[in-house]
């Protein structure tokens, strides 16, 4: 049964950190304004709760409340679900929730986002608040077809697959958190399929010439970013992220953070001897966490600029070229120079061979050319052909056969493989 009572205020005594009754005039405790109830829930446990500052109606709606937990534990009623406190939070609040656990442990292996995945995130989870005209997480529910409704307009907008896939991916790991925090009791875009991610346009790896002339023409400020990348492999924003006391002197290569790696993960790329003495020497006189390297904030312009100084076309046979596309070039020199494919996939640091096989490995024309030439002279140089080993009976047999077939038999060729007697007994029709 539920209870109604009273309650009364009280203070704080500084002097003795304790609690004391607020007294009136009279040296009566002050009530507060509401009456408070008790119950026993569908669970069996106690509860309080607040009413109004009548008694009655504070009664009444104790017996309430009472009634309907009694009704839950008979199986009249269904037990409340932990979504139904949340069906009223505002949108805005879990999405800043969802982001604080990104930024703090929503990476691989419990690491925080990086910045720019969690701008990324941000933008479009903010897009789709906008764009699904969200107040609550309630309104999430039944939105599988506008959500599928919206990507289509960002494919018919132009956007690529990749751009598309994000901003799917960004509702659907938001969705699949809540269910996880319980504050959905399903994921409302749980039929929702991936988008198609393959490129609209695929990069190509630089030639050999095509690097030199990049390193010889390029502004001189930048051809230590040039040659880094191109020789390690390292993306933008890794480069950007190089200190001087990540450059190893005694294993001469760099000594990578996982603070700011795409796989979260620490890691050592070696380097020639050369490069690493000559980023040596430019690092003398700076601090062990100044910036290692001079890298422009507008990347993709000043490369396309010194592509241009270069003379080397931005768009031709293969792919186009991009400040990532030394990352790529970098993984098919590793490729063409013999590596195995886990030496391969170390350098590239990659989790898969097929990452670094059929997204990143490029196979050259000219390279292929070399090797059917290779093949050629292979095959042209080797010994003599041997003499046929047909004997002369099995070769008058072939030859009085031979002709039912073809009238193109050439003796030449009767010889050159062992003649299977069943073929020898079999009859042929006149």
């Amino acid at each position: 049964m539920a209870s109604v009572y009273r309650t009364f205020k009280s203070k704080l005594d500084p002097a003795t950190g304790k609690r004391s009754p607020v007294m009136d005039g009279k040296g009566r405790p002050v009530p507060h304004d509401r009456f408070r109830f008790e119950y026993t829930d569908y669970q069996g446990r106690r509860r309080t709760a607040s009413g109004s500052s009548s008694r009655a109606e504070t009664a009444a709606l104790a017996n309430r409340v009472q009634a309907g937990q009694d009704e839950i534990r008979r199986g009249f009623r269904p037990a409340p679900r932990s979504s139904d406190k949340a069906r009223t939070i505002s949108i805005t609040d879990v999405i800043g929730e969802y982001l604080a656990w990104g930024n703090s442990q929503g990476g691989r292996g419990g690491r925080p986002w990086s910045r720019g995945h969690s701008n990324m995130r941000k933008a479009h989870l903010a897009w789709w608040s906008e764009r699904l005209n969200l107040d609550t997480l309630a309104d999430l529910e039944g939105a599988l077809s506008r959500v599928e409704a919206a990507l289509r307009e960002l494919s018919g907008a132009g956007r690529s697959g990749k751009t598309i896939e994000n901003y799917r991916d960004a509702i659907c790991a938001f969705c699949d958190w809540s269910v996880k925090r319980g504050y959905l009791d399903a994921d409302p875009l749980k039929n929702l399929t991936a988008w198609d991610k393959t490129p609209q346009t695929r990069r190509r790896a630089l030639t050999v010439p095509e690097i030199q002339r990049l390193l010889n023409t390029c502004r001189p400020h930048f051809r230590p970013l040039y040659e880094l990348a191109v020789l390690s492999g390292l993306r933008a924003g890794e480069l950007r992220s190089l200190k001087v006391h990540n450059l190893n002197l005694k294993m001469n290569g760099l000594d990578l953070d996982p603070a700011w790696t795409k796989n979260r993960k620490a890691g050592f790329q070696p380097l020639p001897l050369d490069l690493v003495k000559r980023l040596a020497e430019a690092a003398q006189g700076k601090a062990q966490t100044d910036p290692l390297l001079r890298v422009p904030a507008k990347t993709a312009r000043r490369f396309n600029e010194d592509l241009q100084r270069a003379g080397i076309a931005k768009k031709g046979p293969g792919g186009v070229l991009d400040f990532h596309a030394l990352r790529t070039t970098y993984v098919n020199m590793v490729l063409e120079s013999g590596a195995g494919v886990k030496e391969a996939m170390d350098l590239a640091r990659h989790s898969t061979p097929d990452l670094t096989m059929n997204v990143y490995g490029r196979s050259r024309w000219e390279r292929k050319a070399e090797l059917v030439d290779s093949i050629a002279q292979r095959v042209n140089s080797g010994p003599e052909i041997e003499a046929d080993s047909i004997t002369e009976a099995e070769r008058a047999v072939a030859g009085l056969k031979y002709p039912l077939y073809s009238n193109t038999y050439n003796e030449g060729f009767a010889g050159s493989s062992p003649v299977d007697p069943a073929i020898l007994s079999i009859e042929f029709i006149e």
